[in-house]
């Protein structure tokens, strides 16, 4: 195994493998959480030690809601790793963000209701700063690394994640555009979030696959049409994660390690036995 991973991929709609790694190795790692949504690849790519997860798991048998995304956050903190880049299939609310275009979105705003938030329970609370949900350091990177593609990406905009597996209603989506929100999709929350309060840095490459249903001159959205844009768009993700490890270090100056210096609220003495085990990976340091 490569002596430092600090930096991980996670694959979502369309990308279930890292073309280019080298000297890999699989690793099913077992978590206080559960199990993750699929073995978690290591190897180089650009002389880059690198993880990959397939957020779905293998063949992309897992349902948005139902994706164990505190195992998987766990399994990568377990592994040491940094920095989190997350890939996304996305519908655009906006006629300027376009099908086959990558968005580096700066804000979240989570619509889910059934998924699992925090790894904060069973006598430990903590209260996470997610103000600016992503990394504006690591963000700034992958729109750097998208943009020598020469594909067209979008730095910004607000990433509404709503629950899923259907896609929106017309009324859903004019309601999101309404509110202001960029571009719509399944998986980022409460990924996001899990990710800061494991001190990873986090980031998205968003790739825009429909308009969603709110522009009536277009077909309602299809899995066949998301899956054709995602086909055409693997290149442009494998391409960009490339010039991004070939760039890579390891350095922060984001305030991403530290999130939870002043996050926790709970009372050590109070704390579990049980509790404080299970969440040693992420508060030891603290306790």
């Amino acid at each position: 195994m490569p002596n430092k991973i600090s930096l991980a991929i996670i694959g979502g709609s369309g990308l279930y493998a890292m073309k280019g790694l080298e000297d890999t190795e699989e690793h099913i790692i077992a978590t206080p959480f559960g199990d993750p949504s699929a073995p978690i690849i290591v190897g180089t790519l650009e002389g880059q030690p690198i993880a990959f997860l397939a957020r779905h798991g293998i063949g992309h048998h897992i349902n948005p809601s139902d994706v164990n995304y505190r195992a998987n956050i766990y399994a990568l903190k377990s592994l040491g790793v940094e920095k989190i880049v997350s890939v996304n299939a996305c519908g655009s609310l906006r006629e300027d963000y376009s099908p086959g275009e990558i968005v580096v979105p700066d804000q979240l705003f989570d619509m889910t209701k059934d998924r699992k938030r925090t790894f904060f329970e069973d006598g430990l609370v903590a209260h996470i700063d997610v103000a600016d949900p992503f990394c504006s350091e690591l963000s700034a990177k992958i729109a750097s690394s998208v943009q020598k593609t020469g594909a067209i990406v979008h730095e910004g905009g607000s990433f509404i994640t709503i629950e899923g597996p259907r896609f929106s209603t017309r009324a859903e989506s004019n309601t999101f555009r309404a509110w202001d929100m960029s571009i719509v999709g399944m998986t980022t929350a409460p990924e996001a979030f899990l990710a800061r309060e494991a001190e990873i840095c986090y980031g998205v490459m968003a790739h825009v696959t429909d308009y969603d249903v709110w522009r009536i001159s277009e077909e309602p959205v299809t899995v066949d049409m998301v899956v054709k844009i995602i086909q055409e768009n693997t290149q442009v993700a494998q391409e960009a994660i490339r010039n991004l490890a070939r760039a890579y270090t390891s350095h922060r100056d984001c305030g991403c390690e530290n999130a939870l210096a002043d996050a926790i609220i709970t009372q050590p003495r109070v704390i579990l036995s049980e509790t404080r085990e299970r969440l040693d990976l992420l508060v030891g340091k603290y306790l």
